[in-house]
């Protein structure tokens, strides 16, 4: 059986550790649990669709998802979406829905606490 190593992509590995100090400095468990989720093996990180994001957040929400944002499905609500990457076409369609789009240093740049954000897994 092969050795877990973590994520082997340096800026992913970045991002990780950035979130774990995040954790500790403001003691917002947001941060660790998005570390956490973006720590499993790429079979396992999480990846959202349009469609789900419609389905389940309400317009002028602001969520993250620990993953990867593709774009299958429709988007007609205006949402805040953080994530760790976003498929070009799924990034379009957030920006046509009058949505923004934002990485997740961004966020933890903006709103330190993590508060009024929903996570999507």
């Amino acid at each position: 059986m092969a050795k877990r190593t973590g994520p082997t992509n340096p800026y992913l590995k970045q991002l990780v550790e950035s979130l774990k100090k995040k954790h500790l400095e403001m003691k917002a468990p947001i941060w660790k649990d998005i570390a956490e989720k973006l720590s499993k093996s790429t079979r396992q990180r999480v990846e959202v669709n349009l469609s789900d994001i419609e389905r389940n957040v309400s317009d002028g929400e602001t969520i993250i998802v620990p993953g990867v944002v593709l774009s299958s499905g429709n988007l007609t609500k205006k949402v805040n979406i953080v994530a760790w990457k976003f498929s070009k076409v799924a990034e379009q369609k957030i920006k046509n829905s009058n949505g923004k789009v934002m990485p997740i240093e961004d966020l933890m740049k903006e709103n330190p606490k993590g508060s009024n954000v929903k996570i999507i897994s």
